[in-house]
C-alpha cells in the first residue's frame, strides 16, 4: 500500500494534485512554518496548521485530532474536497508531514500521500518553487468518515494495555527516563510493556524514509500478529512516521495514540516504568 511518493512522481502530476505543506517545529525551535510557507512553497500548496487551527480546540493537550465535523469544515475552507489527491510534505524531509497524512487517513481520505524527502528533495530536483503571495483556493465540500481502527485514546489504552503492543518512537533517553521530558509536569519513562523504536531510525540522514530492507529488519519484528499495534510518541506527531512506514511496506494500519506521552505521563494514575 503506497504511502510515500517521489519528487519525480509529484512533478509529473503537479497539475492534478493538491500539495499540502504540513511543516511544524518543536516549541524550542525558533522557526515560523506559516511564514516559511508564504515565502517558499511547492506551487499550489496549501498550509495545514494542525498545531493551532485544525485541532480539538477544547483539549488542553497539544494539537489533538478534531471531530469529523470540525475537520471537514477546515478542509473545505482550505479548498480541499474529499476526492482530491493530496501530497503532504514538510520542510524537514520527513517529520510532521506524517501527522497530517494520518489525520487525513483517520478521517477517511483515500488518496493522500507523503512526499519522500519533503521540500528539500523537491528543491534538489529543481522543482518549481512559488514565492508569490499565496492565493486562497475556492472553498470545497468535504465529507469525513472516521476510521476508528486508526486511532486510540488514553482511557482505552489504559484499560486494555496488557492486550496492546505499544511502540514508542521517542528517543531512547526519554523512553528510559535518562533525561527530563521537554514539557513541564510530565513524568519521565514509558508504559509497561512498551517497545522503543526511535523515530530517527525511520529516516536516513537526508530525511528520506528508510528502505524496505531496513524496515523489514527494524520495524517488522516489533509488529504483533496477535495484539493491536499502537504507535506512541511525545505528542502524537512522530508516532505517525511509524504508522506511515508500517503501512507503506507491510500494509499494517497502526493505531496512533493521539495524546501520546504528553497525556500518559501527565496522568498521575497511569503506570510508568523508568528503567529497562
Amino acid at each position: 500500500m503506497s504511502v510515500f511518493v517521489t519528487p519525480e512522481w509529484l512533478a509529473q502530476r503537479l497539475d492534478t494534485v493538491v500539495p499540502v505543506d504540513a511543516s511544524w517545529f518543536m516549541p524550542d525551535v525558533s522557526r515560523d512554518s506559516f511564514q516559511e510557507w508564504r515565502q517558499r512553497r511547492i506551487p499550489g500548496a496549501v498550509y495545514f496548521d494542525f498545531d493551532n487551527t485544525v485541532k480539538d480546540q477544547s483539549s488542553s493537550l497539544p494539537h489533538m485530532l478534531p471531530d469529523e465535523t470540525s475537520f471537514a469544515r477546515h478542509m473545505g475552507t482550505l479548498g480541499i474536497a474529499s476526492q482530491d489527491t493530496l501530497v503532504v510534505y514538510d520542510t524537514q524531509g520527513l517529520f510532521s508531514a506524517a501527522r497530517v497524512w494520518w489525520m487525513c487517513k483517520v478521517m477517511g481520505h483515500r488518496d493522500v500521500f507523503i512526499l519522500d524527502g519533503g521540500l528539500p528533495a523537491w528543491m534538489a530536483l529543481e522543482g518549481l518553487i512559488d514565492n508569490t503571495p499565496p492565493q486562497p483556493r475556492v472553498e470545497a465540500t468535504y465529507h469525513a468518515d472516521f476510521k476508528a481502527y486508526r486511532y486510540i485514546d488514553g482511557d482505552t489504552l489504559a484499560e486494555k494495555l496488557a492486550a496492546i503492543n505499544v511502540i514508542d518512537v521517542r528517543p531512547e533517553t526519554r523512553f528510559y527516563a535518562q533525561v527530563p521530558e521537554p514539557r513541564e509536569g510530565i513524568r519521565s519513562g514509558h508504559m509497561p510493556g512498551a517497545i522503543n523504536l526511535p523515530f530517527s531510525e525511520l529516516t536516513d540522514p537526508r530525511g528520506f524514509v528508510i528502505s524496505s530492507d531496513i524496515a523489514r529488519n527494524i520495524v517488522l519484528p516489533h509488529l504483533s500478529d496477535t495484539r493491536l499495534n499502537v504507535a506512541s510518541c511525545g505528542s502524537g506527531v512522530t508516532a505517525c512516521i511509524l504508522a506511515a512506514v508500517a503501512e507503506h511496506y507491510f500494509a499494517y494500519p497502526l493505531a496512533v495514540y493521539d495524546g501520546s506521552w504528553t497525556e500518559w505521563g501527565g496522568h498521575q494514575s497511569w503506570p510508568v516504568v523508568q528503567k529497562g
